[in-house]
């Protein structure tokens, strides 16, 4: 499905099109997350009944993170639903229940960004920016070398989500 984008807002959709994001202005980052449990929570959800696939092929789980007073539910807002790997986890995956496409992360604390499912956009997704918590890909996986590669979380990652901080809390661009 096609996702129209612009300079000023993108959408991001489950795949029957009955959940929809808008999401404003420019995102803070786009990567590939190969942790632990980035590559546990997108294999429960392509494991759902219908699901679409969640990872890349090399294990890593794409997002394009928004912060939080960017992100507006367009539609389907209660067709959403968590997630989660453990008993009271502070991090939920959440579907569309719908067809089970994965739209988001959310968390249980003061993190100020959204984290939306990259396979959301369709063909006008963001580049991936940067590649994280390489320690954790699998043996024979191979990264090309078209983006920044870190085993863990970067310091331009935490600065960048530094900068959209100050600016979510001084209302700017």
């Amino acid at each position: 499905m096609t996702m129209p984008t612009t300079d000023d807002q993108a959408q991001a959709r489950c795949s029957g099109g009955a959940v929809a994001l808008t999401l404003h202005g420019a995102p803070i980052v786009s990567l590939v997350c190969y942790c632990d449990t980035c590559q546990e929570g997108s294999r429960r959800i392509e494991a759902l009944p219908n699901a679409p696939a969640v990872r890349e092929p090399d294990s890593g789980t794409a997002y394009v993170s928004y912060r939080k007073d960017r992100v507006t539910y367009a539609k389907g807002a209660s067709l959403l639903e968590d997630v989660t790997l453990e008993q009271n986890p502070k991090t939920k995956r959440v579907v569309a229940s719908c067809c089970n496409s994965a739209i988001l992360m959310r968390f249980d604390d003061a993190r100020h960004w959204v984290p939306v499912y990259r396979t959301r956009f369709g063909p006008n997704a963001p580049a991936i920016q940067m590649r994280i918590c390489t320690s954790f890909l699998p043996k024979n996986v191979v990264l090309p070398n078209d983006v920044p590669s870190h085993r863990d979380y970067p310091g331009a990652l935490v600065m960048k989500l530094l900068r959209s901080r100050l600016a979510m809390l001084f209302r700017s661009a």
